[in-house]
């Protein structure tokens, strides 16, 4: 197997997971960089839930059809806004995750409530519900996220970021579960934000390519292969 189908075979798992965990329903996308400019990502009308390795083409920064048969997503200008800005990100993942999604709703602040979910704090928020469907609103994406790890856009869905597409999907989780709690908790009452030294040592603890590989390996064993 060559190392382009590797990392096409990688998307794929990526994206299922993630619809397998309610993150991506019938829209969303995720991409890996292959070099500077060009990029695998999975097309525009793809079944996220069937996901094949002949659902993900090749573009280039600009959205052109370097190889496959199917266009790209519309919304290719978020990856390539934010490739284009960030050297160190290999891998993007795009979804509109509910939990992530009601707190930019309504306005509520990501806070740092649970260990895994505190690596993603500060979480910046794009103030838009726009689609990412332009190069204009890229570039206002790829600002809002500077040198963080994720960003909300409000009343739209989220975005994560990584030197891997392991990294970009376990961070995607970690933000979608970290959301989740803090909504349940503040039906109860005020939730517990980790101080900073507690997240500083959460860091040093969690973020690690190890456990990263381990949390995709969780999920990855779910899809039955």
């Amino acid at each position: 197997m060559s190392e382009v189908l590797k990392l096409k075979q990688q998307l794929v798992d990526c994206i299922r997971m993630l619809e397998h965990e309610g993150v991506i329903d019938y829209n969303g996308h995720a991409s890996i960089k292959l070099s500077d400019t060009h990029m695998l990502i999975n097309t525009g009308s793809c079944q996220r839930s069937s996901l094949t390795v002949d659902d993900i083409c090749t573009i280039d920064l600009a959205g052109n059809l370097i190889e496959g048969s199917i266009k790209p997503p519309l919304e290719f200008h978020l990856h390539a806004g934010i490739y284009r800005v960030r050297a160190d990100v290999k891998a993007i993942v795009h979804a509109h995750p509910k939990w992530s999604t009601y707190l930019s709703m309504v306005g509520e602040p990501y806070a740092p409530v649970f260990a895994q979910g505190s690596l993603l704090y500060p979480m910046p928020v794009l103030d838009s519900p726009n689609s990412i469907n332009n190069t204009a609103m890229a570039d206002r994406l790829a600002q809002t996220l500077g040198n963080h790890g994720a960003a909300l856009m409000k009343a739209h869905g989220a975005v994560t970021v990584g030197k891997s597409i392991v990294e970009a999907f376990v961070l995607a989780n970690y933000m979608e579960e970290n959301a989740h709690r803090q909504y349940m908790a503040m039906q109860i009452g005020k939730p517990y934000h980790f101080t900073a030294e507690e997240m500083a040592l959460c860091r040093d603890k969690l973020w690690s390519e190890v456990l990263f590989q381990r949390a995709w390996d969780h999920f990855h064993a779910k899809l039955g292969h």
